[in-house]
């Protein structure tokens, strides 16, 4: 039986699928055009629709509230989060597999019990714990958001390791390769995009989380989250606000464009 498609069971196929494409992209950049224009807007008063003057002056402010440095702050964290949580993934989702049916559903539940429980308290708990164990307040943010992208990972691992077909690993290794480069040759190839998603999920846990940095870390990492919200609740400049709030969406949204754009292949 041929593969049935979404796209084929749409009514009015291509059509419909442009349709439909273009409306969920106008649902979630309405929401940035307000935002990308009070970025630019020196004076904005109801009821006028478009700002009555524009300014660049809350980019000067921006940038000597530490725009840069929390930029790399938080490309660093989520960037750290992903590089360990991703492998940690891989790892588990790749346990899971070779486990009878009972267990996998009972490590499975350990697996997301991050997400059951409600992220105030899990912090609050595990601060007191990381404080007692005089962990370092950066290596407890790391520590804390690993644990919180894992499930994502797995999961991610998971979905792509129930297609995934061993034999042409077996292949590889009756025909001379070594372990190396099998994994290097066969096993990267084929789970390349699975590893990409894990790592972008990963990533964006690291770089929008707001809880676990302000509460563990301690004032000690500036994110951009953490200026962004000192901005919105404290400056009462919404320029500057809303530039903060650009710098936030704007570099997963980059990401997310080439992730999907990436060359499709045989990979899951």
């Amino acid at each position: 039986m041929p593969p049935v498609s979404i796209g084929s069971r749409m009514p009015g196929g291509t059509t419909a699928r442009v349709m439909v494409g273009a409306l969920l992209v106008l649902w979630f950049a309405l929401p940035m055009v307000p935002v990308a224009l009070w970025a630019v807007a020196g004076e904005w008063r109801a009821p006028a629709v478009l700002p009555q003057s524009y300014s660049w002056r809350g980019w000067s402010q921006a940038a000597s509230s530490g725009l840069m440095p929390a930029l790399l702050a938080s490309t660093l964290l989520g960037g750290a989060v992903a590089v360990i949580a991703t492998p940690l993934g891989f790892m588990a989702a790749s346990s899971l597999r070779r486990l009878p049916p009972r267990s996998q559903r009972i490590v499975e539940a350990v697996l997301l019990s991050p997400l059951a429980i409600p992220p105030f308290a899990l912090v609050m708990g595990m601060n007191v714990v990381l404080l007692r164990a005089y962990i370092p307040a950066a290596a407890g943010v790391l520590l804390l958001l690993v644990v919180t992208a894992l499930p994502y990972t797995v999961f991610m691992f998971r979905s792509a390791l129930a297609g995934y077909d061993d034999r042409f690993e077996e292949a590889a290794r009756t025909l001379g390769a070594s372990r190396a480069q099998t994994v290097r040759h066969v096993r990267i190839p084929l789970l390349a995009k699975a590893s990409a998603r894990a790592a972008f999920l990963a990533f964006l846990v690291g770089w929008g989380d707001y809880l676990v940095t302000l509460i563990v870390g301690g004032g000690q990492l500036r994110t951009l989250p953490l200026i962004l919200a000192s901005a919105a609740s404290g400056s009462g400049n919404q320029q500057l606000t809303a530039i903060l709030s650009l710098a936030v969406v704007l570099p997963p949204l980059v990401l997310l464009v080439l992730l999907l754009s990436g060359r499709p292949g045989r990979t899951r």
